[in-house]
């Protein structure tokens, strides 16, 4: 560990930035408690119905806590950890009891719905990688998908495919049951339906209610789509690579690297466009009658694009991650730039197909930034930053700050682009406010929740979670939210509070990443305490996959200081009131990537 300290050698009055992260961080942890204690019971589990029935609902009990261990992490109370753990345990006992969960995953689900339900699970790593429970439940979960566990056997290691695009702790699901969508069906019968040949069913929209059509429904989908593979299950590298994580086992990171190979090869395969569905002996559209659309969670249905992208996007990062070879962020840019060629600007905004039916491509809609600027953020490549230019709307749109939160806690990604890119300067103030706004708001719509428990939702208490860390995770470790649906954290930035042996910033301390390009990242840090000094160590990316080179000290008393560090983590030290602004040169992606903190 490198013997680098840096001390600050002046003080100032604390930015207002940095106030108002501390007094975030204050509010949060006061919510939190009140709102789990208003939806629990005394063992933990939610206030709710005693049944209920199909594959889906343990991912929303999850994500009702599943970004209060990164909350934690990023220098949340220690309450709020110890919580965020007893918690877990708690839905996964209620969601057991309904028959979602077994053996402490879930049963039978899709992967759009495992990443969610795993975010939460993901983020013990960062917050604690010293838990033996942690760890052991990693590898066991990683040995559902790698042909290693007996009963869960998910994957086809000779034609390098997962066998369904439902699956988990029980195995591959080949046959859908009568009840296993009961919860979802008035919510698919707004959806375009998922093959254009149903019988009884004339137009785009097949009524999931009507128990006749969902009989022939739900036929189709067995005969066509539960024995392929489909780029959703990509999703599962990040499972993989937390296995990785724990233990630099290379076994994982081969498999990471063999699955997103074989959909590499299927996309070469078919024209450079990605196909959502392999059939059971490795082949495009062998269920489909040749068609490379129609597949689970595919081009055409529910959702279209996101499905295909948000896999690709997550598996490439993470392959990034674990090898440095930028090559692999080809596969999601192919599709990406393919849309991009065929859409249109329309107005201020540019538009790309979302679907592809029997008659070709459809739907047209705005394409979302938040995919190409997470490539950019990892490669900080020129041609990727030239992809972003291509956005009419970046001028009049990207630097909006949106009253509340996306599900993902994630909607300001485009600006907080133009933040770093030195285009929306009052950036910082302007999000930390927001989510205060979010959390007053959250808190006074639980003070009034005077509804029945029977009668809620799945998605009711993940509504009202007040923990937000969005604007923290931006502006304090340098890098955007992960993607939701499953992807892991990719930031340039940690800190560690040596004084308590703990990740996150120590109390009192703000910290600002203003600036960032492929060599440098630049931050400031400031002790808003007149009283107390803090020392902190930096570590460089989420999981030490960089190294520092050099670190510059731009406030020093007599002018700018450069050390030498060539290393992953260095010494802060910041006197009562000192401020510090640091440019640190960064070799990214030049370790193995690990938990390993240094405490």
């Amino acid at each position: 560990m490198s013997s680098v300290v840096v001390r600050s050698s002046r003080t100032s009055p604390p930015p207002a930035w940095a106030v108002w992260e501390r007094f975030l961080i204050d509010k949060i942890n006061e919510a939190a408690p009140q709102y789990q204690e208003r939806y629990t019971r005394q063992d933990g589990t939610f206030v709710w119905r005693e049944e209920w029935p199909g594959f889906d609902g343990s991912d929303d009990g999850y994500e009702s806590y599943g970004n209060w261990p990164l909350f934690y992490a990023l220098g949340g109370d220690e309450e709020l950890h110890r919580r965020s753990r007893w918690l877990w345990e708690a839905v996964t006992k209620q969601f057991t009891g309904y028959g979602q969960v077994y053996r402490e995953y879930d049963a039978n689900y899709d992967w759009m719905h495992h990443g969610e339900s795993s975010i939460y699970f993901y983020y013990f790593g960062l917050a604690d990688p010293k838990v033996a429970r942690d760890r052991a439940r990693t590898l066991r979960f990683a040995s559902f998908y790698m042909g290693e566990d007996e009963e869960a056997q998910n994957w086809d290691a000779e034609k390098r495919m997962i066998r369904s695009p439902i699956t988990g702790s029980r195995g591959p699901r080949l046959v859908n049951e009568w009840d296993d969508w009961a919860t979802h069906r008035a919510v698919l019968a707004h959806y375009p339906a998922p093959f254009e040949d149903i019988p009884g069913v004339e137009g785009p929209i097949a009524d999931w209610n009507d128990d006749k059509v969902y009989a022939e429904i739900l036929k189709l989908l067995n005969e066509r789509q539960m024995c392929c593979d489909v780029p959703l299950n990509l999703t599962s590298t990040s499972l993989i690579t937390n296995a990785y994580l724990y233990t630099g086992e290379n076994k994982y990171r081969q498999w990471v690297l063999d699955y997103i190979g074989a959909w590499a090869d299927r996309i070469a395969a078919n024209d450079g466009i990605c196909p959502d569905n392999v059939g059971p002996n490795g082949i495009i559209g062998e269920t489909m009658g040749g068609k490379w659309w129609g597949g689970y969670y595919g081009w055409r249905w529910p959702h279209g694009f996101m499905t295909i992208i948000q896999p690709l996007t997550i598996a490439a990062m993470n392959a990034v991650l674990l090898t440095g070879d930028m090559s692999y962020l080809d596969i999601p840019r192919g599709q990406l730039d393919r849309m991009i060629e065929l859409g249109y600007v329309e107005g201020d905004a540019l538009k790309i197909p979302n679907r592809h039916m029997d008659a070709g491509w459809s739907d047209y809609r705005v394409l979302r930034p938040e995919y190409p600027i997470q490539i950019w953020y990892v490669s900080q490549d020129a041609s990727d930053r030239a992809r972003l230019e291509r956005f009419p709307e970046r001028e009049t749109q990207w630097n909006a700050v949106h009253p509340g939160r996306g599900k993902g806690d994630d909607i300001h990604i485009a600006p907080w682009y133009r933040y770093i890119e030195g285009a929306n300067p009052d950036y910082p103030m302007r999000i930390l406010e927001a989510q205060w706004a979010e959390v007053v708001r959250r808190m006074d719509k639980m003070a009034h929740d005077d509804g029945d428990p029977e009668d809620w939702d799945v998605h009711h208490w993940q509504d009202i979670n007040p923990v937000h860390t969005e604007a923290l995770l931006q502006l304090t470790c340098g890098g955007p939210q992960i993607i939701y649906h499953g992807g892991l954290l990719h930031v340039r930035l940690r800190y560690y509070d040596l004084e308590n042996r703990r990740p996150g910033l120590p109390p009192d301390v703000g910290a600002l990443v203003d600036k960032l390009d492929g060599e440098s990242t630049r931050v400031t840090l400031s002790n808003t305490s007149p009283l107390r000094p803090r020392r902190m160590m930096l570590q460089a990316g989420a999981f030490g996959e960089h190294t520092f080179t050099e670190v510059t000290d731009l406030t020093a008393a007599d002018g700018p200081q450069t050390f030498s560090v060539n290393d992953k983590w260095f010494e802060v030290q910041l006197q009562p009131g000192g401020i510090l602004q640091l440019e640190l040169k960064t070799k990214r992606y030049s370790n193995q990537p690990s938990f390993e903190q240094p405490l």
